[in-house]
């Protein structure tokens, strides 16, 4: 067990766990571990025993804390996909070019990706909500600006700070989720996660349109704000401090670590305690062996606190871990603060800030998430192309559609990608625990991408049906259900990404980070080119060519599948290294 649960153990491989207590493992060894289950299912991360660990949450206040998550993921990504709806207002008025609105997008997308980088390393030096706090004002300076826009420098400008306010639900929104949730329940989350952007991205443009029929365009602008700041309101007193430094408390596995006396320089204290709920597991309740070397007993019937050495590189180094089930649930006004200090921050964290920075971009080191950056990237490209070509096909006859009607394609890509969403994450919850029980109890991060297959048919589908059947002018419910395959294919290639780098990394606000920045890069890239192609190539070449990109790229997970935990192998290395640094910092 100890190769799924030390990292120093040198058959560790990250991204490869255990994930069912009940089955045979290591040469038929059976293990009646203490560690915290579920049922059959092993509970990873270990939660201690602190009424103060998110993990211990009860449901009410877990639920809460998604919903205020889903909200913030589906509003931002509302105010970035709305401006759209103001472009020929802001023409007739002003003489604002669509270029500079194009503009504008491709400025939107870099404040994503780069706000994202940028903002991360607050998350673990000043606690989960000042991010949030940061986006959210920045994004409401930038809808009142929005609002009162005149010049092309406006609408450029404001949509910077319109995409800052999304890098928040780039990676800080994953962070805060997996503080919450177990392992085995990400994908799930997942779904809620990316059926939250889908709602945002796909009717923001209805609503949009909407509020500048009823009042002026002004109003998209000025809403959002109205809207940024209520929400501001509610991170300042409903949303709880989700931030939790785990490695410092008492877990069964920093206590199965510490009796077994695992090779990373392990060591073990104890002082007086009572309590039998909360004595160290033995190691006979940990495995069934008959290897005297490995019978160890602890001496006293109470103890107090564990006393574990964490890393290789300093075997001398001790930490005195807590125990959890002493402490009392901490005050409203704590659980709501707006900044949550780290343990080990130093001043002001200036230093510390680089540092996280500098381990953000080293993660780019890792094929799984420049694969992930991939996946997540090309979809939001595509959008751009399809919100191109419904703009410049369907107010002209034989359709004739209003900018309501136009907006209102947007539908069958929600419906396709609400389906998407509970197919790659829902329901491959259930395949991947499935699998797991077929390769005994062992779950391997790539288990994910088996179900990218059906994202690279269903996408490269839809991409042909809509893009000739808008050339050709083809019956409207060939390009609906073509609409549906591409929202399909955003919904659950979103899902697979992100769920494979969760999956396969503890470093999750940095994997995301750099997930964000491939994806809003790529996102950028095609928003300048995608007339450009249009023109020069023709829609349907055009779009023949997308389809092809996107079951070229789909298909690149066949390599991850096969070589992907060779990859995690040898880059344990920097994994562990990266772990140790930025925990340390």
């Amino acid at each position: 067990m100890d190769q799924y649960t030390n990292k120093y153990h040198p058959d560790f491989v990250p991204g490869t766990y255990n994930i069912y207590s009940s089955l045979n493992l290591e040469n038929g060894v059976l293990y009646k571990s203490k560690l915290k289950k579920q049922g059959d299912l092993i509970l990873i991360p270990q939660p201690s025993d602190s009424p103060n660990d998110p993990l211990n949450w009860s449901k009410t206040r877990k639920y809460l804390h998604f919903a205020i998550m889903a909200f913030i993921t589906a509003f931002t990504a509302a105010t970035s996909n709305d401006a759209g709806s103001t472009q020929d207002s802001l023409n007739e008025v002003y003489g604002i070019s669509y270029d500079a609105m194009n503009t504008g997008a491709g400025v939107l997308f870099l404040g994503i990706g780069y706000g994202t980088l940028f903002l991360a390393p607050f998350s673990y030096l000043y606690g989960r909500k000042l991010p949030y706090i940061i986006s959210i004002g920045l994004g409401l300076i930038g809808a009142i600006w929005f609002g009162f826009s005149k010049s092309t420098s406006d609408t450029i400008w404001s949509q910077l700070f319109v995409g800052i306010s999304e890098s928040c639900a780039e990676a800080a929104v994953q962070l805060s989720l997996t503080d919450i949730y177990f392992q085995h329940q990400l994908g799930s989350v997942l779904t809620g996660y990316i059926l939250s952007t889908s709602v945002g991205t796909y009717l923001s443009p209805l609503i949009g349109n909407y509020i500048a029929n009823r009042t002026t365009f002004r109003w998209v602008g000025w809403i959002g704000a109205i809207v940024s700041g209520v929400l501001l309101l509610v991170l300042f007193f409903a949303t709880e401090e989700t931030f939790f430094e785990r490695n410092r408390y008492v877990t069964p596995l920093s206590s199965k670590q510490s009796i077994n006396g695992l090779d990373n320089g392990t060591t073990l204290n104890s002082s007086e305690h009572s309590g039998d709920n909360n004595d160290l597991v033995e190691e006979h309740d940990l495995v069934e062996e008959h290897d005297s070397a490995d019978e160890k007993t602890v001496d006293g019937d109470e103890k107090k606190t564990t006393v574990i050495t964490r890393s290789q590189k300093d075997p001398e180094a001790t930490e005195e871990l807590i125990d959890g089930s002493k402490e009392k649930m901490n005050s409203y006004w704590k659980r709501v603060a707006l900044i949550t200090p780290a343990s080990n921050l130093k001043g002001w964290g200036f230093k510390q800030y680089w540092k996280h920075i500098v381990i953000n971009l080293k993660m780019f080191c890792f094929p799984g998430i420049i694969l992930s950056g991939c996946f997540w990237g090309m979809q939001n490209a595509f959008l751009s192309f399809y919100l191109t070509t419904e703009d410049t096909f369907f107010y002209d006859p034989p359709y004739n559609y209003s900018n309501a009607g136009v907006a209102m394609m947007n539908v069958p890509c929600l419906i396709g990608a609400v389906i998407g969403c509970v197919y790659a994450g829902t329901i491959s919850d259930y395949i991947v625990l499935w699998m797991a029980r077929r390769n005994n109890g062992v779950v391997e991060a790539e288990f994910r991408l088996y179900f990218i297959s059906l994202t690279a048919i269903f996408g490269s589908a839809g991409l042909l049906m809509f893009g000739i059947g808008a050339d050709r002018m083809l019956a409207r419910p060939v390009m609906y259900i073509g609409l549906g395959f591409i929202g399909f294919a955003y919904g659950s290639a979103g899902d697979i990404a992100l769920g494979y780098v969760m999956e396969a990394s503890e470093l999750v606000l940095e994997s995301m980070v750099c997930v964000a920045v491939i994806n809003n890069t790529i996102s950028c890239i095609f928003t300048f080119t995608c007339s450009l192609w249009l023109e020069a190539s023709g829609t349907e070449n055009t779009y023949i060519a997308l389809a092809v990109i996107n079951f070229g790229v789909s298909m690149l997970a066949i390599p991850m599948i096969i070589w992907g935990k060779d990859a995690r192998r040898m880059t344990k290395k920097w994994y562990l290294e990266f772990l140790e640094v930025r925990d340390g910092i």
